[in-house]
């Protein structure tokens, strides 16, 4: 009993010191909780680990952007898809920059020789100052960007700053001026803020029908009226002149012959106009045309007359008179005659609507040919007679041709005339004395 009672009195002594062990933790508690001991080196350990961990982000962002840059393709402008390589492409569309609203403090105009390095692609990087742009607005990654064609016709893109940095991307392709700070900050184009802008809408491109050439008139010179009136020559030629030659008719139409009628180089032009009118009596004779004058080929062409004069026949240069006259009647496709030498040889031809008789310029100088005469009768067509005066006594072969009027190697008929002429029976000689 007494064993137990010590054991007790030990156990119930022991029970104070319990209490007060039980007790004495509960105090340290309390002063930890109204102590925040361990809290405080905690918390500045967060913090400085907090702050020590926030430019860790930016150093791993630049790098993260870099290698973006490096790995992302680059990217298409809503313009045209044809860029040079190396063009200022702006922002990469993964990080946006932040939108500028403030506009820096006015600086100093730049010059013309620092606009003329702004402009230019490859220089000028580096200038800034005052100025005025003017170019396409296009937009990228929510930007807007002013396209500028530089000196050498090559683009340039400015990235546009400002206030109204938002409200630009609504003139996507339009026209656009901007003034304001400029920045060439690489070899393909810069930054701008901007101060003022305007936007003109594209026109549509109408196709305007270009204004009919107006013909200038002039007078043409004696050289070019000699190239008028030349075969193969002059073609295209067109101005103010007077002519004179020999009025003819194919059909109801009016030509002037003004050289080498009668043969395949004849250069002859339609008459035209109201001073063409009433020329019918004068048919046959020389005239003197006035007008504008345009020969269409090497052949001949076309002349509005103001005036047409007759003017007196000239002298023949060889007169029919007391001269033996051979005639012969063309028909068929040829025919053969025999004439002296010295002597005269006519043969007539009918002319048909649109087309005339005419030689070759070799046989016309061979056989003689000294003229060619439009001959209109009154009750029947129109003929033309070919007058000789053979030199060169032997056997001959004239071919006539019915080619076009105006074009001679359209030939529509030939006729062929065997020729002889005969030489001089001259008396023989007496004989001498001895």
């Amino acid at each position: 009993m007494a064993g137990s009672k010590k054991a007790g009195s030990k156990k119930a002594g022991s029970n104070k010191p319990v209490k007060k062990k039980a007790g004495s933790p509960r105090k340290p508690a309390a002063t930890k909780a109204a102590k925040p001991v361990l809290k405080k080196p905690v918390a500045k350990k967060a913090v400085v680990a907090a702050k020590a961990a926030k430019p860790e982000p930016k150093k791993a962002g630049k790098a993260d952007a870099k290698k973006s840059k490096e790995s992302i393709p680059a990217p298409q402008f809503s313009a045209p898809t044809s860029r040079r390589e190396g063009a200022f492409l702006g922002p990469s569309p993964d990080k946006q920059l932040p939108r500028a609203t403030k506009l820096p403090q006015v600086a100093e105009a730049l010059t013309k020789r620092e606009m003329e390095q702004l402009l230019t692609v490859g220089q000028g990087r580096g200038v800034m100052g005052e100025g005025s742009l003017k170019g396409r607005l296009i937009v990228h990654a929510n930007f807007p960007y002013l396209e500028v064609i530089g000196r050498d016709k090559r683009e340039l893109y400015f990235l546009l700053q400002g206030p109204d940095q938002e409200v630009l991307p609504a003139y996507v392709d339009h026209k656009v001026s901007v003034s304001g700070y400029i920045r060439r900050t690489n070899n393909h184009g810069g930054i701008v803020d901007v101060r003022k802008y305007s936007a003109k809408k594209p026109e549509a491109d109408v196709e305007v029908a270009p204004p009919a050439p107006v013909d200038k008139l002039r007078f043409l010179s004696p050289g070019e009226v000699e190239q008028v009136s030349s075969a193969g020559m002059g073609a295209g030629m067109k101005g103010y002149a007077s002519l004179r030659g020999t009025l003819e008719m194919t059909g109801d139409d009016f030509f002037l012959v003004v050289s080498n009628g009668g043969t395949r180089q004849q250069v002859s032009f339609t008459l035209e106009g109201k001073g063409a009118k009433g020329l019918r009596k004068n048919v046959g004779n020389m005239l003197h045309v006035t007008g504008v004058v345009e020969k269409t080929s090497g052949w001949g062409g076309r002349v509005i007359c103001e005036t047409c004069e007759p003017r007196p026949n000239e002298f023949r240069s060889v007169s029919r008179d007391n001269m033996e006259i051979v005639e012969v009647e063309g028909s068929g496709q040829g025919g053969q005659t025999e004439v002296k030498l010295n002597t005269g040889l006519s043969v007539r031809l009918p002319e048909r609507a649109g087309y005339t008789w005419a030689v070759e310029p070799t046989t016309a100088k061979r056989c003689g040919l000294r003229e060619a005469n439009f001959e209109l009768k009154s009750g029947g067509g129109a003929t033309r007679e070919f007058f000789f005066t053979p030199r060169n006594p032997g056997d001959h072969e004239i071919e006539f041709f019915l080619a076009k009027a105006f074009n001679p190697a359209q030939v529509s008929k030939t006729y062929k005339l065997a020729l002889h002429v005969k030489g001089l029976d001259l008396p023989a000689p007496a004989p001498g004395p001895y």
